[in-house]
C-alpha cells in the first residue's frame, strides 16, 4: 500500500523530511499566489508543472503547517493568507455556494381507524385489511 506523499518532502527511513529544493518552490508558490497571480501561474513561475486543481490543493494542504508526521514547510500566516485570498478570488467569481439544508419531511403521528370487521387467517392480508381502515391524520407534528 502506497500514499501520496506531498510535494516538497520525501521519506528516509519511514520518515518524512523535508526536501529543502522542493520547499522553497512551495513557499514561493504560496507568496506568488498571494501576489495576485492565477494558481497555474504562480505554479508555472516556481517550475510547477501541475493543473489547476492539484493548484488549488496545494494551497489547502494542511501538511505544510506541520502536523504529526510532516514537518512544517510553511508558517500559520503564509497559510491563512494564502487561504484568505482563495476565498476572496472565490468570492468574486460568484464561486461559494451555501449548502443547502434539506428539510426533512415530519411523519404524522395520529390516525383515526375504522372499526375492524373482518378477522383474516394469512397475516399479510389482515394486516393490508387492517391498513385500509386508516381513515385519516388527525394531528401533524405531534402537536396536541
Amino acid at each position: 500500500m502506497t500514499a501520496h506523499i506531498p510535494y516538497g518532502y520525501r521519506i528516509e527511513d519511514g520518515k518524512a523530511v523535508v526536501d529543502e529544493i522542493q520547499a522553497e518552490q512551495v513557499r514561493t508558490f504560496f507568496k506568488e499566489y498571494i501576489s495576485g497571480k492565477a494558481l497555474k501561474v504562480a505554479a508555472e513561475t516556481v517550475g510547477l508543472k501541475i493543473f489547476h486543481g492539484s493548484a488549488g490543493r496545494m494551497l489547502r494542504n494542511t501538511h505544510y503547517l506541520g502536523d504529526d508526521y510532516y514537518p512544517a514547510i510553511i508558517d500559520q500566516e503564509l497559510f491563512d493568507k494564502a487561504e484568505e485570498e482563495r476565498q476572496s478570488r472565490a468570492n468574486q467569481l460568484g464561486r461559494v455556494r451555501e449548502l443547502k439544508v434539506k428539510e426533512t419531511p415530519s411523519a404524522p403521528l395520529h390516525f383515526t381507524m375504522g372499526k375492524q370487521i373482518q378477522q383474516f387467517e394469512n397475516p399479510f392480508r389482515q394486516a393490508e385489511y387492517v391498513y385500509s381502515l386508516i381513515e385519516s391524520e388527525v394531528e401533524m407534528n405531534g402537536g396536541n
